[in-house]
């Protein structure tokens, strides 16, 4: 198991790429730590194709002060080197992704 901690910005980021073999998203939390309500947006892009409306599986959702929306019902696999979760908000520097990883 592996955690990688990204702060967001307004840009879509990657939050986790996957190097290589089949990796299994156990858990996604997007953390709000400001005292103010937050929107972001969460996509999962299969390598080579791009961050939008064909990928995105959380947006524009909102998350209120010092709150967390947490992921974890359904676990998402990447099987290719390249294919990534990425996500962004609307205001830097007040959400951080939280990505739990297993190998399967």
């Amino acid at each position: 198991m592996a955690i990688f901690n990204t702060p967001l910005t307004t840009t879509p980021t990657s939050i986790f790429t996957n190097v290589s073999g089949n990796t299994a998203i156990s858990t996604v939390h997007l953390c709000n730590y400001t005292g103010t309500t937050q929107i972001a947006n969460l996509w999962v892009v299969p390598n080579a194709a791009v961050v939008g409306s064909g990928t995105i599986i959380y947006s524009n959702v909102t998350i209120t002060p010092y709150n967390t929306l947490i992921m974890s019902v359904e676990k998402i696999i990447l099987s290719t080197a390249g294919d990534a979760i990425v996500a962004n908000c609307n205001t830097a520097g007040t959400i951080t992704a939280t990505v739990s990883t297993i190998g399967v």
